[in-house]
Parts: structure tokens; C-alpha cells; sequence
């Protein structure tokens, strides 16, 4: 791979604003991860500060002391993700070095680089692009949804959560991983730009999508997946929650994408949604369950999410979680998703 990258996270990278660093620094197909900028985690390993896995992507102080240390960058990385794609004006001083140095900008945020005139003058000076993953297709490239979905025959899993940021796409990535090991066909469906920078295929950016055309989009991406590899499971990565008020997303997973079945993620210790009171308690697992039983769907699986858990924490959450609901129950990050395997493989062969 020689697209070669640094991530750019604005000292964010320890925070669950820059989750698009995290996915990137636990694997992307697109990207090749050499090094992160962020001063307050700086002389780290990224993977090591992200899950104690090292994985030789040093992090450093400043965009000058990474580019004399790491050879042959071609990419800078805005990889965080802030309350309405806001770019914080701190890091427009490292947007900037990186163009002088000939870098190109990747950008995930709402607010577009190629929007900014001054910014757009300075890649084109020094021969760079600028890269906004959120820009809307324009109209004509936009799908409506047909039904075609229908047509699909092998099994659709919607990996779905209780709240915002609780590893939702990891999961996907990590049970379309297992199903490979065990000679499954299974194809991701991405719907965030995080999913594309991970090197997606197939999928579209749920929130730079008008609104009439979401359905047709997911419709789209699962069709056209589903033709042209041969999935034997398709896994749609989640957005949000169904009841997540700040933006409640889900059903179209569900109704439009048909998606029949659910892996449900949940961090037990959360009590608010996105951590916030004033946005209500996130209700019993169970209650999610029925909601989306209430759509026509079954939840096969339940991942946990364990942040603020000892380990002792999470193997009991996990004990009284597989007792109460009878499905398997997966500590991804501890001990993988190989326990729902046997699940979709009676899904294929049952389909």
C-alpha cells in the first residue's frame, strides 16, 4: 500500500472524539497509518494508547517532528469527529504546514476544506488535494429505493447500538474479520466516512445524504454488494441509536435495508445518552430488544462495550448479560466475536 498517512487529531486522540483515529489505527485497507499528531500523547505507540496492542504508529508532538522522523507521507488525516462536523479553527495551523510540505488533506468533518479559499490557494500551490469525504453526491449520482433489497438472499445484519460512539463499526469489522476465518463470505456495508477511510466498497455516508434518498442509498450499496461478490452475510455498520435524540437513526436499517437480524451494542456503565443528562437515561437492553423485535427484527448478539469496566467488570456484565437474554454476548476488544459465528452460519444455511 503506498497511500502512507498521519492522522491529525488536535489532542483529541485519547477522547472519544477522535474515534475516525481509532478506526484507522485498529485497521484500514485504504491508508497505510505511520504516525499521529497529538502533543498530550506524544512518544506513545497509537495502538498501545488506544488498546495496548502496539502497532509501530508512533505518535508525535508536532506535524514537523512527525515528517522528520517518517518517510515518504503522502496524506494528512482529519481524523476526529466533533458535535456537528464542526473543524476546530486549532487545527487549521496543521492543515496548513501539511499542504506546505506537499501533503494532501483527507477530511471527514461537515465543514469542507474546499470551501475555504485561503486553504484551496495553498494545496494548489503546493500541488496537494483536498479531500472532503462529507460532500453530498450531487443529485444525479443519488439512488431512491426500489425494493430491490428484497431480492437479496442472503442474510442482512444491521450491527445496531443503544447510544452514539460505542464501537458499532468496529463490531462489523471485527465479525466480517471472524466470518473470513472461518470461510464466510461476509461483506461490510459502510455508512460513515470513517467507513470509507477504512477502505469500503461498498456504502455512503448516512449524514451527507438528503433525506429522501437514504433508503435508496443503503438499498443501493447492499444490492449492488450483494451482486458483484457473492456475499453469504451482509453486515450494515449502525449510526446512532433508534432513541438517541440527538439524532435517532436506525429504522432505516431495519425497514428499508432489511435487515432481519441485529448484533446490539451497549456499554453497560452508561447511563445518559452520549453522557449527557439532559438528553435522558438510555433504557434496559431489554427494552431495545423489544423495540426492534417491534420492526420485524431479531437481536442475534449483544457486543459490549466496557468502557469505565475492569476486566472483572466485563466478564460479569458479560455472565449476567448471556444469562438474562440467552444470545450470545461478545467482549470484542477482550476476547473477539468467533461466539456469534455459529449463529450466522445457521442463518446462511436456514436462509
Amino acid at each position: 500500500m503506498t497511500n502512507r498517512a498521519i492522522l491529525l487529531t488536535d489532542g483529541l486522540l485519547s477522547t472519544p472524539n477522535a474515534k475516525t483515529a481509532h478506526g484507522l489505527i485498529r485497521g484500514t485497507e485504504r491508508y497505510t497509518i505511520v504516525g499521529a499528531v497529538d502533543r498530550p500523547t506524544a512518544g506513545q505507540d497509537a495502538g498501545a494508547m488506544l488498546d495496548g496492542n502496539f502497532r509501530n504508529i508512533p505518535v508525535f508532538a508536532s506535524v514537523d517532528d512527525a515528517l522528520a522522523q517518517v518517510e515518504a507521507v503522502s496524506y494528512a488525516i482529519v481524523a476526529i469527529a466533533t458535535n456537528g462536523g464542526v473543524l476546530p479553527e486549532s487545527m487549521l495551523t496543521d492543515i496548513k504546514n501539511c499542504l506546505e510540505h506537499g501533503l494532501s488533506i483527507v477530511n471527514g468533518l461537515h465543514e469542507f476544506l474546499n470551501d475555504k479559499p485561503d486553504i484551496v490557494a495553498l494545496a494548489q500551490q503546493h500541488g496537494a488535494q483536498l479531500i472532503d469525504v462529507r460532500r453530498p453526491k450531487p443529485r444525479n449520482e443519488l439512488h431512491f429505493w426500489t425494493g430491490e433489497v428484497r431480492q437479496i438472499t442472503a442474510p442482512i445484519i444491521a450491527v445496531m447500538g443503544t447510544d452514539c460512539a460505542l464501537g458499532k463499526r468496529t463490531t462489523a469489522r471485527l465479525i466480517r474479520e471472524a466470518c473470513g476465518q472461518h470461510n464466510l463470505n461476509a461483506q461490510m456495508i459502510y455508512t460513515g466516512q470513517t467507513g470509507w477511510l477504512q477502505g469500503g466498497q461498498y456504502g455512503f455516508v448516512f449524514d451527507s445524504t438528503l433525506n429522501d434518498f437514504v433508503s435508496g442509498e443503503l438499498e443501493h450499496a447492499l444490492v449492488s454488494c450483494w451482486r458483484e461478490t457473492g456475499a453469504d452475510v451482509l453486515l450494515i455498520e449502525g449510526q446512532a441509536a433508534l432513541r438517541n435524540p440527538s439524532g435517532p437513526c436506525g429504522s432505516e436499517f431495519l425497514v428499508s435495508g432489511n435487515a432481519r437480524y441485529v448484533v446490539l451494542v451497549h456499554a453497560p456503565k452508561r447511563t445518559y445518552y452520549d453522557h449527557d443528562a439532559a438528553w435522558g437515561k438510555i433504557p434496559p437492553v431489554e427494552s431495545e430488544i423489544a423495540l426492534i423485535r417491534a420492526y420485524g427484527s431479531d437481536v442475534i448478539a449483544l457486543a459490549l462495550n466496557t468502557e469505565d469496566c475492569t476486566d472483572e467488570d466485563a466478564s460479569t456484565y458479560q455472565k449476567e448479560f448471556s444469562e438474562r437474554l440467552g444470545i450470545p454476548v461478545l467482549l470484542p476488544l477482550q476476547t473477539g466475536v468467533d461466539a456469534v459465528i455459529p449463529v450466522i452460519k445457521s442463518l446462511i444455511i436456514n436462509k
